[in-house]
C-alpha cells in the first residue's frame, strides 16, 4: 500500500485518532479496535488478536468513519463506526478455504503470517463467504495517538481485571461518548 492515497484526509478523521472502541455483533463476537493514527489501527478479536494492519480510513459523516483492509490470509474487511448512534456495521469477505476449515484461522495471526499466506495461496478462494452484520459499540475511550500499550497483548494474555476495568469505565462515564 502506498504511503499516501486520496481517500484519506487526516483532518476529517482526526476525531477518531486515539480512540479505543469495544463492540459486539449480534452473534456474540466481541472486538476491540484502536485507531492508532491516520493510517493504522490495531484490533483484537476476543478469540484471537491481530494488530498493526494498514488500513484505509474515510469519514462518511460527523462521528462516522469507514475502515477497510485486506488481510494476508485473503480476507477483506470493511467496518463503519458510528459514534453518534453507538453502532458499527461490518462486512467481511472470507475466501472459501476459511469457510471449509475455519479452525485454521483461530489465534494470533501475526506469529504465523507465512502459514496464513500458504493457506491463502492454496485456496480455494471462491465462492466468497460474505458476513454482513451490525454491532453495538459498548465502550469508547480516548487514548494517546500511536500508543502501543493498549494492544500489546493477545486476548489470552490480557492483564488480570482488564475486562472488568473496561466495564467499570463504561459505567463511570454514564454513556459512550
Amino acid at each position: 500500500m502506498s504511503p499516501t492515497f486520496e481517500s484519506t484526509h487526516p483532518s476529517e478523521i482526526a476525531s477518531f485518532v486515539g480512540k479505543h472502541i469495544n463492540y459486539t455483533y449480534k452473534n456474540g463476537w466481541q472486538y476491540e479496535v484502536y485507531f492508532k493514527n491516520e493510517r493504522m489501527l490495531d484490533y483484537r478479536v476476543r478469540g484471537g488478536g491481530v494488530g498493526g494492519r494498514w488500513v484505509n480510513i474515510v469519514r462518511l459523516a460527523e462521528g462516522v468513519v469507514k475502515v477497510s483492509w485486506a488481510e494476508p490470509r485473503g480476507t477483506c474487511v470493511s467496518v463503519a463506526y458510528n459514534l453518534v448512534e453507538h453502532r458499527a456495521h461490518g462486512a467481511t469477505f472470507f475466501p472459501h478455504w476459511i469457510e471449509l476449515e475455519p479452525k485454521k484461522i483461530i489465534g494470533f495471526h501475526n506469529d504465523k503470517i507465512d502459514l496464513m499466506r500458504q493457506y491463502r495461496d492454496g485456496g480455494p478462494t471462491y465462492p466468497i463467504l460474505v458476513v454482513d452484520e451490525f454491532a453495538d459499540i459498548t465502550f469508547v475511550e480516548d487514548c494517546c495517538r500511536d500508543d502501543e500499550r493498549g494492544f500489546a497483548y493477545a486476548p489470552q494474555d490480557l492483564p488480570a481485571g482488564y475486562r472488568a476495568a473496561k466495564r467499570r469505565m463504561r459505567t463511570r462515564r454514564n454513556g459512550l461518548r
